[in-house]
């Protein structure tokens, strides 16, 4: 094997030094185009903006023609740092230490960007072969994930670009790099509850209509619900609260309304009518006979799936198991990500980094799990291709 013509650890503290904070893009995405040009790759920017959001810049990548079509999936933002004073480092000074690499967006997932394109530099370097590499970066998946890689898709299927697989560089690994890959998600669906009452002192309930009342019997109904016990391939459904507020500013007041939002992580099993049909039910029977007035909203962000077993799974874990010695595990645990929207275009797994400090103060990655990475990224390709 020829010497890299990318150092993966370099490209990856250059990239963490763009703060680019969802949905902002801070030249990240320049910076990976013009190592991506120097490699061959022919660069497209897509910038895409709807109604109330903020536009968001999309690059896609490719090296080569035609089939088979493999591409790599991932973002470019991050989330933002919290509190500052926290951080040992600067969050975006990507300082290495004790062989751990420092900064917002080193475990999701800049790092993973650099290792793929790495990866893919070495394997165009040195292999004449038949088909296309590319890379959907967008700069919107931490966010409403609106105006990044859903619209991109749409584009190129517009433009007749038909993309055969794609491996999505998310954060994989609870433990240690290899001990998980990602052939699926659980679905989303969030649900905003509101029960208006009759405001009044409090020294007068006969006069009120407590809605505080309501909405937490409303609330016990809903989480005390078993959806389901999981199948072999998903965890079971469940179901939290993860907002509660009411509109009061004083301590002596019954307030007029109450607010709660609930979020659903639901598996194959449960279908996004069926829960939506399940909670009003319950709102519906709770509230019956009384004068309580409802509003209800639901957003589902993302609808489970699977992707089936298949050569190309097979392949992600002959590298994936090469390369760290462990025996990896298909998983559709976590939360969710941009593979809910290849997946209606292609083949999709996901596999990337340990993922523990994604997020949080002081996010970090090995420096070795960087270089590891890389190393099952091109055994990926190389299989791929063969």
């Amino acid at each position: 094997m020829s010497e890299s013509l990318i150092d993966p650890i370099e490209l990856t503290q250059s990239l963490i030094t763009h703060p680019s904070v969802t949905p902002n893009d801070e030249g990240v995405l320049k910076t990976l185009q013009d190592q991506l040009e120097k490699i061959g790759f022919q660069c497209t920017r897509m910038l895409f903006e709807e109604p109330d959001t903020k536009p968001v810049d999309n690059l896609f990548a490719t090296y080569g023609s035609g089939s088979p079509h493999l591409c790599f999936g991932g973002h470019t933002d991050v989330v933002p740092v919290g509190n500052l004073s926290s951080w040992t480092n600067d969050p975006f000074d990507a300082v290495i230490k004790d062989g751990n690499l420092y900064g917002r967006g080193a475990a999701d997932m800049k790092s993973a960007i650099a290792a793929f394109t790495t990866a893919a530099s070495n394997f165009v370097n040195e292999v004449d072969f038949k088909g296309t590499i590319s890379l959907l970066i967008t700069n919107d998946e931490e966010g409403p994930a609106i105006n990044g890689t859903k619209k991109v898709l749409e584009e190129l299927t517009k433009k007749n670009v038909k993309i055969d697989s794609c491996i999505v560089g998310e954060p994989t690994c609870p433990s240690q790099l290899g001990d998980m890959i990602k052939i699926g998600r659980r679905g989303s669906l969030t649900t905003n509850i509101s029960i208006t009452g009759i405001q009044g002192h409090v020294a007068y309930p006969q006069w009120t209509l407590n809605p505080i009342d309501a909405l937490t019997k409303v609330l016990k109904k809903i989480v005390d619900l078993e959806l389901d016990s999981g199948t072999d391939d998903f965890p079971p459904s469940n179901i939290e609260i993860v907002k509660i507020n009411a509109d009061n500013a004083a301590d002596n007041v019954v307030p007029q309304s109450a607010t709660a939002q609930i979020n659903i992580r639901y598996n194959v099993l449960q279908s996004e009518e069926g829960l939506i049909k399940l909670i009003n039910n319950i709102i519906k029977e709770e509230l019956s006979d009384t004068d309580y007035k409802s509003k209800i909203e639901f957003k589902n962000s993302a609808q489970p799936f699977l992707t089936k077993k298949s050569d190309f799974t097979s392949k992600i874990k002959e590298a994936v198991d090469s390369v760290t010695g462990l025996n990896s595990e298909f998983s559709t645990t976590g939360g969710t990500s941009d593979a809910r929207f290849f997946k209606d275009y292609c083949e999709v797994a996901e596999f990337g980094l340990v993922g523990s400090s994604a997020h949080q103060v002081d996010e970090h990655v090995r420096v070795e799990d960087i270089e590891k990475l890389t190393k099952v990224y091109e055994e990926i390709i190389k299989k791929y291709f063969s």
